[in-house]
């Protein structure tokens, strides 16, 4: 009996042993630039991600960065590629889950705000009077870089609300529609993302005759991967470890030139809690 008994407890422990691993590990990002751009790399990462993991993973896009930590929260997604705010939000939702990456850059990110030429408006190294009176557009109304930190500067350096600065307030929902918007002369001046700007001007799709930047913010903590504080129960122990190991291990030029990043470094919820602090002390967050 001892015999047979043995035999019966391996094979079943083979059976058992994938059902963990059978689960598909699912992530998400910020909708911070055009869709297709974002299925494209983000479509890359996953196939990285799988390779290096041994599981399958996959990439679902949502329209929002406020769906993004709607579905962190629900748990539809596991890991998340978001911005300093909405990972502030996300984790302040799910007790738990770790900031565990960041890209080398997003320890010390910027906001440019850009003008149409129109406006009359020159670069300068502080915020200035001149800019008030014309019409402002920022990106999302979650985003750290297209919203949170420019209104900070601004209600520091006027003591006065956005609505109040400006002859006309919007948010285009992304930080590629926000240059669209200013270029086109839709909105005067407008907050985005550095690294976008940067990426869009070296790809030729910014005429430098029709729009530039006027000012940048000081430095800040910005875009982090946060993963979920229960993934070790689901796919064995040390799995969030192995999940930062390969996006700090990602080499591959085109996936980091898509970000775009130069490499990823280790993260820790402490990184940002200055946003945080600016979050709570515009009323985004409790």
């Amino acid at each position: 009996m001892k015999r047979l008994f043995s035999p019966l407890i391996a094979a079943a422990a083979l059976l058992l042993a994938p059902i963990s691993q059978a689960q598909t590990f699912t992530f998400t990002a910020i909708p911070d630039q055009d869709e297709t751009q974002l299925q494209t790399r983000f479509g890359k990462i996953a196939q990285y991600l799988s390779t290096e993991l041994g599981v399958e993973v996959n990439y679902i896009p949502v329209k929002s960065y406020a769906a993004a930590v709607t579905a962190f929260r629900n748990d539809q997604v596991q890991l998340a590629w978001f911005g300093g705010l909405s990972g502030v939000q996300a984790r302040l939702r799910v007790p738990g889950s770790e900031a565990i990456a960041q890209g080398y850059e997003d320890q010390f990110f910027q906001t440019y705000f850009i003008a149409h030429h129109s406006s009359g408006l020159k670069a300068t190294e502080q915020l200035e009077d001149s800019l008030k009176g014309h019409s402002f557009t920022f990106g999302s109304k979650g985003s750290t870089s297209g919203r949170l930190m420019p209104e900070f500067h601004l209600r520091q350096q006027f003591n006065q609300s956005p609505e109040e600065i400006f002859s006309r307030v919007g948010f285009s929902g992304d930080h590629s529609r926000t240059i669209a918007l200013v270029q086109s002369g839709a909105y005067e001046i407008g907050a985005v993302n550095f690294k976008v700007w940067e990426r869009e001007l070296a790809s030729g799709n910014i005429d430098p005759n029709q729009v530039s930047v006027i000012w940048a913010t000081p430095t800040y903590p910005d875009y982090q991967w946060t993963i979920r504080g229960d993934v070790d129960q689901r796919w064995g122990a040390g799995f969030q470890q192995r999940v930062q190991q390969a996006l700090l291990s990602l080499q591959d030029p085109e996936l980091l030139n898509a970000f775009p990043r130069s490499r990823f470094v280790k993260a820790s919820n402490a990184d940002f809690e200055p946003v945080a602090v600016v979050a709570r002390s515009i009323g985004l967050i409790d």
